[in-house]
């Protein structure tokens, strides 16, 4: 029988939507449950949550927390994670730094203070360019970031440039713009980016 999965998040993509690409492209079924503030704190107080944080995804009723944590385990459950341990290795790799883009930018949006608000973009101005030089020099010949089939790195990548960065273009960067071509080809994904619910981030 296969598993049940329910993800737990905000109604917002941030950290809790490569988790629904990984779901969308490997096409399993999942719960996938939206809180808004109040219903957070209302479900945090009952203590269940493994760190008292979200996003949290249950598998046939046991609760794991930690995106990243989460993410590898749903793509390696369903194929997603390459196809050798040096492919996942290296999946790993572009995830992980995808994830410290997509901290950075965070922490930039949510920032209060406008004078550390206004450094933090001037870094991010340095950093992006330099982030997406380094993964076009890394990433594969056949339009993945790893290996010769689609997996989770590819999702991560376009999910920090297309739903948090909103790049329109990579010109500069024609292997990485092969890779967002085949992330949005995907019959799975497709469906989902066309379904999903609209928020603001």
């Amino acid at each position: 029988m296969a598993p049940k999965y329910k993800f737990t998040y905000f109604n917002a993509r941030g950290r809790g939507e490569l988790v629904r690409l990984i779901f969308a492209a490997a096409g399993v079924e999942y719960e996938d449950v939206r809180f808004d503030w109040e219903q957070w704190l209302a479900f945090k107080a009952k203590g269940t949550t493994p760190m008292g944080q979200i996003p949290v995804l249950e598998v046939d009723g046991r609760m794991m927390c930690q995106s990243l944590a989460i993410a590898r385990y749903v793509a390696r459950e369903t194929g997603l994670c390459g196809t050798t341990s040096w492919e996942e290795a290296q999946a790993d790799m572009f995830v992980c730094g995808a994830d410290d883009l997509l901290t950075n930018l965070i922490t930039v949006r949510f920032e209060k203070d406008e004078a550390k608000k206004e450094e933090g973009k001037r870094d991010l101005a340095t950093y992006v360019p330099n982030f997406l030089a380094n993964y076009e020099k890394l990433c594969g010949t056949e339009g993945y970031l790893v290996g010769t089939s689609l997996t989770y790195a590819d999702l991560a990548f376009f999910n920090v440039m297309h739903d948090i960065l909103k790049v329109t273009s990579l010109d500069k960067y024609p292997k990485l713009a092969k890779v967002v071509e085949h992330v949005t080809a995907d019959r799975g994904v497709a469906t989902w980016l066309a379904k999903r619910p609209d928020t603001p981030s």
